[in-house]
């Protein structure tokens, strides 16, 4: 018999990661793979949640068979091998019909989401997920009451230190400048620059901040599937519609809802939103009565809405229906002068969060990152000092960092006048010498670029390159670099 699954669902009060574990909230996780088992224990039981895990549904099925009580929620994957996850699925319903179990998998397919739906999963999460997603689903359906305070502290003090930079400042202004109003925004900007930021800062600065906040990520569902995450349903509607479901717009009433990826909504679903903007009511699916409803709009995309317009791609009238107010978010490139303050509430964060001791971050790990161009952004340089403070090292980001912006450097002088020669004299330099000289060009870039990474510290610089220390003496002799002074 299981003790740790003893308290029953009747205990949901009152909970926090104070609490004894069996007073805690319960999550079954059942993946094949043993690193996001592991990934996933490690991230629930930090929220406060006491985990269990099964390797498969045999396993799951058993394990819930020979306990006292049933888990609060099931993380169930979609592919596995044996008794799959819809199998699995359709049986956890047979043993508990009331169990909740949402899916996770990296398949997509609408007719498999479908069917899962259809057996009764009460949520669908794609792989690989933000950990926002993942938060959304259990504050809906197994939300801790008392967490430990220090997380809303940590939150605040991340999103405070977003806002140091100029362009920033100037977001931050316009925020402020429509805060008592209700128009709609659309925050445009690369993937990872902080767009659900901006989105909670203007919910939190605004009239409604009492009221839910509720995301949807556009992206992460079938037009199928997320006309019915968005307006629910009735009912009968379709076959597995046990009873009404309400829609994130009814669940955000008097609050803000904001669509992450708008850019990706259907036609369809581009025709039923624009409805909703003028009218303020709609239908749920399987529906006949108007739903009214009062909520603020904020949406957010990384693609080129007004280029989707032109091509046909999104629909003229919903952009200017959205586009009341436009907040540009310039990408970490141009904000540079941010990313100490970043790293450094990244690094108390995490270091809080995993219970890490860190002296901090080095002075070369430090230069590495304002060098860097950081195509993913905030949310890029967020996952690396992550690494950082979870592994205690700086070695492997420091390596991935030379090795990505050796690759992603501009030919230098040398290449030019390379090329230059080759094209003077009509092709005459012989292949042999091109190559010769070119490499030499790529490893002068290489070992400049990690000497300066890591602050001409050579032992260190010579251990990222994965050569000896005498070898890069004489490299550097050989290519003639010079520490700048």
């Amino acid at each position: 018999m299981d003790e740790s699954w003893k308290a029953s669902r009747q205990s949901k009060i009152s909970r926090g990661s104070g609490q004894s574990y069996d007073n805690r909230p319960k999550i079954l996780v059942i993946d094949d793979s043993e690193g996001v088992r592991g990934y996933l224990a490690d991230l629930l039981e930090v929220r406060g949640y006491a985990v269990k895990s099964a390797e498969d549904g045999e396993a799951a099925i058993a394990l819930i068979e020979n306990s006292s009580a049933m888990p609060d929620l099931v993380l169930l994957d979609i592919m596995m091998p044996g008794m799959g996850g819809i199998e699995t699925l359709r049986r956890l319903r047979e043993i508990m019909p009331g169990l909740s179990v949402a899916m996770i998998s990296v398949v997509g397919r609408a007719p498999t989401i479908v069917s899962a739906m259809q057996l009764g999963a009460v949520d669908f999460i794609n792989k690989p997920f933000e950990e926002e997603e993942l938060d959304q689903v259990l504050n809906h359906f197994v939300p801790i009451q008392s967490r430990d305070s220090s997380d809303g502290e940590i939150s605040s003090d991340v999103d405070e230190s977003v806002w140091d930079g100029e362009a920033m400042r100037e977001i931050a202004g316009v925020i402020e400048q429509i805060s008592d109003t209700d128009v709609t925004v659309l925050v445009q900007g690369e993937s990872g620059v902080g767009k659900e930021i901006v989105a909670r800062s203007i919910h939190n600065r605004s009239t409604r901040a009492d009221e839910p906040f509720v995301k949807v990520n556009c992206a992460a569902l079938p037009e199928d599937l997320l006309e019915s995450e968005l307006f629910g349903y009735e009912k009968g509607a379709f076959t597995g519609a046990y009873a009404r479901k309400f829609g994130k717009f009814e669940q955000a009433s008097e609050g803000t809802i904001f669509l992450d990826e708008i850019g990706e909504m259907s036609p369809g679903l581009q025709a039923k939103l624009l409805q909703v903007l003028q009218d303020r009511r709609f239908t749920r699916l399987g529906g006949n009565k108007d739903v009214d409803v009062n909520v603020r709009i904020v949406c957010a995309t990384h693609r080129p809405l007004l280029e989707m317009v032109a091509n046909n791609e999104f629909r003229e009238d919903l952009y200017f229906r959205l586009n009341v107010v436009n907040i540009q978010i310039p990408p970490l490139r141009d904000r540079r002068e941010e990313i100490e303050s970043l790293v450094e509430k990244f690094v108390e964060r995490y270091g809080r969060k995993y219970g890490r001791s860190t002296d901090g971050i080095s002075k070369a790990m430090m230069t590495a990152f304002r060098s860097y161009d950081f195509p993913g952004n905030v949310r890029e340089l967020e996952n690396m000092v992550k690494r950082i403070v979870v592994l205690g090292s700086e070695d492997s980001v420091l390596a991935e960092l030379v090795e990505r912006e050796a690759s992603q450097r501009d030919s230098s002088a040398g290449f030019d006048a390379l090329l230059a020669e080759i094209e003077a004299t009509a092709g005459k330099v012989p292949l042999r010498e091109v190559s010769r000289r070119a490499a030499r060009e790529v490893e002068r870039e290489a070992i400049d670029l990690a000497l300066r990474m890591t602050d001409w510290n050579r032992k260190k610089a010579a251990t990222l390159l994965g050569v000896s220390y005498k070898t890069l003496l004489h490299k550097i002799r050989e290519c003639d670099l010079v520490a700048e002074i």
